[in-house]
C-alpha cells in the first residue's frame, strides 16, 4: 500500500444470530440479506471520512456475494464513493471460527487501521485474539450479544472511519478492554465478558440452559441492560465497561441462594439464578475456581470439560483489544467539526448584503 492508502478490514460471520438459543426462545436473526447491507452502509460511511481501502471476508453464507454484486451494479456519480473493495480469498472457507480468524490476520498484515467484525459474542472474541493493537469495532448480528453493540452500520462506520484516518486519535476515539482468561495446567481460553463454571458433565450443544448448575460466575463488565450472564451481575452489582475491575459471584440453586435474580440469560429466555455472594475483581488476581468436574463456560459457551482432579484458574487482565468507542468518536467530530463545513458562497452573500 502506497504512505497514504488508508485501509480498514470487515469481517461478517454468516451464522452468528442463527444458533439453537435464537430456534429456541423464537428471538430474531440477523439475515443475510440485512448483514450484507450493513457492510454497504459501512462502506459508504468509510468513503465519506476518507477511507481508501477496505478489506472484506469472504464466506458460503451469502454475504460477500451479496457485497460483490453490489459493488458491480454501482455506478459512479450516482451510487456515491466506496473504498476500493477487495475480498480476503486466499484461505480456504471451513465454516468454522478459523474462518474469522484466518481473515483478520491477514487485514492486520496488510496493514489495516481498523477491523469491524459483524457477530455476536463468540465472533468478536475470535477478531479480538487475532487483531492484536489494531481498533476494534465490533457490532451486533449474533444472539448474546453483550460486548458488540447494536448501532446503525452508518454511524459505526463513520465513527470507526475517523479513527482509521487519525482524524480523531485512538487515545481520544478508542478504549482497552479487559480480558478474562481461564485454563488449566494445559489448556486455557480467553473470554470478552464472562467466565461460569457449571456442574454439567458435557460440552455438548455449548449453550447453558439451566442455572440451578452454575456455581461461579467472573465478569469483565457487567451492565444493568445486558444480555447473557453477565445481566445476573448487571441485576445484583452493576460494573461499568470503563473502570478496570470486574465482578466475582458465587452461584447456587435459586431455592438455596441468598438472592435471586430474574436475569435475561438469552433473547426471550428469563430465567431465575441464585446468587450466594458477590465481589469485585481487581485486575491481575488469579482465583481457583472451585468446581472439581464440570466444565467451564466463556462467553456463554461451554469450552473446556473439567475432570474430578483437574483444577482451573481465572484471571482479569487489562491487555484486552482497543474498541472504538463511538460516542466518544463522534462526540469529539462534533467538538471539533470534523463532518461539517462552511458554506463559502452563502458566507459571501451575506457579507453582501
Amino acid at each position: 500500500m502506497t504512505s497514504d492508502t488508508v485501509a480498514v478490514g470487515v469481517v461478517a460471520n454468516p451464522a452468528s444470530g442463527r444458533d439453537i438459543r435464537r430456534l429456541v426462545a423464537q428471538a430474531s436473526v440477523f439475515p443475510t440479506a440485512e448483514k450484507a447491507n450493513m457492510v454497504q452502509r459501512l462502506l459508504t460511511a468509510f468513503a465519506s471520512v476518507g477511507v481508501t481501502r477496505a478489506l472484506l471476508s469472504t464466506d458460503l453464507g451469502g454475504i460477500s456475494a451479496a457485497v460483490l454484486r453490489a459493488s458491480r451494479a454501482r455506478r459512479p456519480g450516482r451510487d456515491g464513493a466506496w473504498p476500493d473493495v477487495v475480498f480476503c480469498a486466499d484461505d480456504a472457507i471451513t465454516g468454522t471460527a478459523l474462518d474469522t480468524t484466518n481473515a483478520v490476520r491477514r487485514m492486520v498484515a496488510d496493514g489495516v487501521r481498523l477491523i469491524v467484525c459483524l457477530g455476536g459474542d463468540g465472533t468478536a472474541r475470535v477478531a479480538a485474539a487475532a487483531c492484536g493493537d489494531v481498533p476494534l469495532l465490533a457490532l451486533s448480528t449474533g444472539t448474546n450479544n453483550a460486548f458488540p453493540r447494536m448501532r446503525e452500520a452508518t454511524v459505526a462506520g463513520l465513527a470507526g472511519g475517523l479513527v482509521a484516518t487519525g482524524a480523531v486519535a485512538a487515545e481520544t476515539g478508542t478504549r482497552r478492554a479487559t480480558v478474562l482468561h481461564v485454563g488449566t495446567a494445559d489448556r486455557g481460553e480467553t473470554a470478552l465478558v464472562d467466565v461460569c463454571a457449571s456442574r454439567s458433565r458435557h460440552i455438548g450443544s455449548r449453550a447453558l440452559w439451566h442455572p440451578e448448575t452454575l456455581t461461579e460466575l467472573f465478569c469483565t463488565f457487567a451492565e444493568p441492560d445486558g444480555i447473557g450472564l453477565s445481566s445476573v451481575a448487571g441485576q445484583l452489582c452493576p460494573s461499568p465497561r470503563d473502570e478496570p475491575d470486574g465482578v466475582a459471584l458465587t452461584l447456587a440453586p435459586p431455592e438455596h441462594a441468598r438472592w435471586v435474580v430474574y436475569a435475561p440469560i438469552a433473547p426471550g429466555l428469563v430465567l431465575p439464578v441464585g446468587v450466594d455472594a458477590w465481589r469485585p475483581l481487581p485486575v491481575g488476581e488469579p482465583v481457583e475456581i472451585g468446581l472439581r468436574g464440570g466444565v467451564i463456560a466463556v462467553d456463554g459457551e461451554r469450552e473446556l470439560e473439567l475432570t474430578g482432579t483437574e483444577t482451573a484458574t481465572v484471571r482479569l487482565c487489562a491487555e484486552g483489544p482497543r474498541c472504538v468507542d463511538v460516542s466518544a468518536v463522534l462526540a469529539e467530530a462534533s467538538a471539533n467539526g470534523l463532518l461539517r463545513t462552511e458554506n463559502q458562497v452563502a458566507q459571501r452573500k451575506e457579507r453582501q448584503r
